[in-house]
């Protein structure tokens, strides 16, 4: 199951993703996948794709939600 759909908006598991960074900004790759309740593998595979679509910043070791992934949950 993708993060972002073919339109480049987050499906349910990007939206539980962006979510847990909005709640907890500059997160580790483990602490969204718990925070989220989303299998870490799905996560990091998700947080490639969301960062590629600028939904996310890597900012380090940690990742952040920009404010092009705030809008789409909001």
């Amino acid at each position: 199951m993708a993060c972002i759909n073919p339109e480049g908006k987050p499906t349910e598991t990007g939206k539980k993703v962006l979510k847990a960074l909005r709640d907890n900004r500059l997160s580790t790759v483990e602490k969204i996948a718990e925070t989220a309740g989303v299998a870490l593998f799905r996560v990091r595979s998700g947080l490639r794709d969301m960062t590629e679509a600028e939904l996310v910043v890597m900012v380090g070791d940690k990742y952040d939600i920009t404010e092009k992934g705030i809008k789409l949950i909001e």
